[in-house]
């Protein structure tokens, strides 16, 4: 006789959403022992799963948990965007996000190879793919662990795609405190500007030099066809990052500068008032890799009078102190992945052979 009812079917249903009938296989297996039905699902489940494991996993969202001086940030890829806004993946986004803040894991590594809620964290996602239905990938992570005086914060775009954690460190706990908000409005900056480096110092050489090179012949080859239509031409910049900007060719800079108000008739007097102007649109002019990709660099959202670096500076300065951001991680659902094209019709006579 079975030692298990209808109830205890539902509740098993309701706890590991399986069917029903698979619910009544597990208690007939399990002979009525809750616990040991939940094992028999997520065993058979992981034969389940791991067919859709070789599912590539290129939707998903981000999820970001900051608490004090603390910010974690964590991609979970699902094979569908549907699955990625249903309340179950959402549920597996909020405990894993959980776990892997409170256990201060580091990144993705960490997070597999980790334990949750008594079981390998490996057997944990096994039994999440096959409630759900789909391939679930936990496949980058941060996190960021400050002291009283790093001012730490972060924020998620509204759809769940993109989302950031930063950090300033600050000269005192009081500064923190003042630019825990500021580093919020500069999370949502960087969420929408997509900078993927801190600072131009962060730029290797050799990339400065091959991108320095394709903008140019880009450029000429635009002025071509502006040539063509009678229009006006692009100016062709000589650099395009701060960190091309020598002494030398600073002094070079300057000397042209100089020639120019010479030849314009400007009294020498008045130079000291205008060369600062011509020396800030020569380096804007020639920093354009910079701005675009460089956090601190690129002009800021809510006030594109200033760089980042420069609101920063003002914030702080209002609140009596210094900050400098030290770090940031930007996260985007499925950037680097490369999905292939199915041929629909290939696949559909596939399944009829």
């Amino acid at each position: 006789m079975a030692n298990f009812g209808p109830k205890d079917i539902k509740k098993l249903r309701e706890m590991t959403d399986a069917g029903m009938m698979d619910c009544k296989k597990a208690l007939t297996a399990a002979d009525g022992d809750m616990d040991k039905a939940v094992e028999w699902l997520r065993d058979q489940g992981l034969g389940a799963a791991a067919k859709k494991a070789g599912k590539v996993a290129a939707e998903g969202a981000i999820a970001v948990k900051v608490e004090g001086h603390k910010a974690m940030i964590v991609e979970i890829n699902s094979q569908t965007d549907f699955v990625a806004q249903n309340d179950k993946f959402k549920a597996v986004m909020d405990e894993v996000v959980n776990h892997a803040f409170d256990n201060e894991l580091a990144d993705a590594e960490a997070i597999n190879a980790s334990e949750i809620n008594g079981q390998s964290f490996s057997d944990y996602l096994s039994l999440q793919i096959a409630t759900i239905g789909e391939n679930l990938v936990v496949r980058r992570a941060a996190l960021i662990v400050g002291d009283e005086t790093t001012a730490v914060n972060g924020y998620v775009h509204s759809n769940g795609q993109n989302g950031v954690i930063i950090a300033a460190k600050c000269d005192s706990e009081k500064t923190a405190d003042a630019m825990t908000p500021v580093l919020r409005e500069v999370a949502m900056h960087a969420a929408a500007m997509a900078p993927s480096t801190l600072s131009y110092k962060d730029f290797d050489p050799a990339y400065v030099a091959e991108e320095t090179k394709g903008r140019i012949v880009a450029i000429e080859k635009e002025n071509e066809e502006l040539s063509r239509l009678g229009k006006t031409l692009k100016n062709i910049p000589q650099y395009i990052s701060m960190s091309q900007l020598t002494e030398e060719v600073m002094a070079e800079a300057e000397a042209v500068l100089k020639e120019e108000l010479k030849a314009e008739g400007k009294p020498e007097k008045i130079w000291d008032r205008i060369l600062p102007g011509k020396i800030a649109r020569f380096i804007s002019d020639n920093t354009t890799l910079d701005q675009e990709q460089c956090l601190l660099d690129q002009k800021f959202v809510m006030d594109d009078s200033k760089t980042v670096a420069e609101y920063i500076q003002e914030k702080a300065k209002a609140a009596g102190g210094s900050a400098e951001i030290i770090t940031f991680v930007r996260l985007e659902v499925g950037e680097g992945i490369e999905v292939e094209e199915e041929d629909f019709a290939a696949e559909v006579a596939k399944q009829m052979a």
